[in-house]
């Protein structure tokens, strides 16, 4: 197990990554900001959707979810239309012009990390990817559950095990 020490760096460290998020958000175009970016992003990667989908995924607050999908069907890049299982709810879906901004959006991206990662090799890249993917895994969705099970599956021991107070 890593030793106090260790986690505590680890904090420093993830709580710097707020900085790596700004200098990438800089990239992003004036008439698209990070929350529109993650609504294209979002209905990108798990299709058609109700807003309410849309704000459990974001994790934020259904006002602030219905601004920024405002924005984004401002511009064109979704098509907000009735739910045929109830017409008082829309689903949200990407047009072919917001397919276009995410584009745009990854091609920035790539050539940002590109730009400030052109002194690491190819492994120390992959390296990151695969740690990074690693602690995403261990975090699950960070979405609240309802109900935790009693003892964590196949926790490892030492991470279940305390030390009497």
């Amino acid at each position: 197990m890593a030793a106090r020490r260790q986690y505590e760096e680890l904090a420093q460290q993830l709580s710097a990554i707020g900085a790596v998020k700004r200098g990438l958000g800089r990239m992003l175009p004036h008439e698209c900001p990070a929350g529109s970016a993650a609504v294209l992003t979002l209905l990108d990667r798990h299709g058609e959707m109700r807003m309410s989908r849309l704000a459990e995924l974001m994790a934020i607050d259904m006002s602030v979810t219905s601004r920024h999908v405002a924005h984004v069907a401002e511009r064109g890049w979704i098509d907000r239309s009735p739910d045929p299982a109830d017409k008082r709810s829309r689903i949200l879906r990407l047009t072919p012009a917001g397919r276009d901004m995410l584009a745009d959006l990854s091609e920035r991206s790539m050539n940002a990390l590109a730009h400030y990662l052109a002194d690491w090799s190819d492994d120390e890249v992959d390296q990151l990817n695969t740690l990074l993917g690693r602690l995403r895994a261990s975090f699950g969705d960070c979405r609240p559950v309802p109900a935790a099970p009693a003892v964590p599956a196949a926790a490892p021991p030492e991470r279940t095990t305390r030390t009497p107070v």
